[in-house]
């Protein structure tokens, strides 16, 4: 009886330690996956104006009836938001757009295209985005090669286009901002350069 006691305490302890180094083989490659799965961040199209190009002004009425010009010199970055009242990802992204325009101290502005004003100033009023913010431009999206929905594009102080891209979450977003402030044109570039 004592043999077969002694006879399974072995075999479980050498189950334990098989499964330890179990454990530890999943956790590294964890790790490896970790390093491999960067994140992806928004997705430059490879027609419209490169990231780091002075821009030509546009000059647009916002639904305040007040001239804007998007592009020139100003006194802030500037993050526009392309959408369409039709796009549920656009409506979607409009709180996680406005939070971080107020964080990262940017002038926001929300961009369309489309004759019927109208709808603009209604989806304006039901999403509490200022008339002062929302933009209908179809010249100003054909400048910054917008070709999908949502869009976002950041132009610093000097208009000069610091990011553009594709955004669908918070992520793309955020990485737009991270572009700019690591002075790279896509967060996939940074890490391109960090890997050499």
């Amino acid at each position: 009886m004592v043999t077969a006691l002694v006879i399974s305490n072995l075999i479980l302890w050498a189950l334990v330690i098989l499964l330890l180094f179990a454990v530890y083989a999943l956790a590294r490659q964890i790790g490896v996956l970790h390093e491999r799965v960067a994140p992806v961040g928004a997705l430059t199209p490879e027609k419209g104006p490169k990231i780091g190009e002075q821009l030509s002004p546009v000059t647009t009425k916002n639904l305040a009836n007040e001239t804007i010009d998007i592009g020139a010199p100003g006194e802030a970055s500037t993050f526009i938001f392309f959408m369409s009242p039709g796009c549920p990802i656009c409506r979607s992204l409009l709180p996680v757009v406005k939070d971080m325009a107020e964080s990262e101290n940017v002038r926001l502005l929300f961009a369309s295209d489309g004759d019927d004003v109208s709808a603009h100033e209604a989806y304006a009023r039901e999403h509490d985005i200022a008339a002062e913010q929302y933009v209908v431009s179809q010249p100003l999206g054909m400048m910054l090669g917008v070709n999908r929905l949502p869009f976002a594009a950041l132009v610093n102080e000097s208009g000069v286009l610091r990011s553009r891209g594709l955004v669908n979450n918070r992520e793309h977003l955020e990485s737009l901002i991270n572009a700019d402030e690591l002075d790279v044109s896509s967060v996939q570039e940074y890490l391109g350069l960090k890997e050499e």
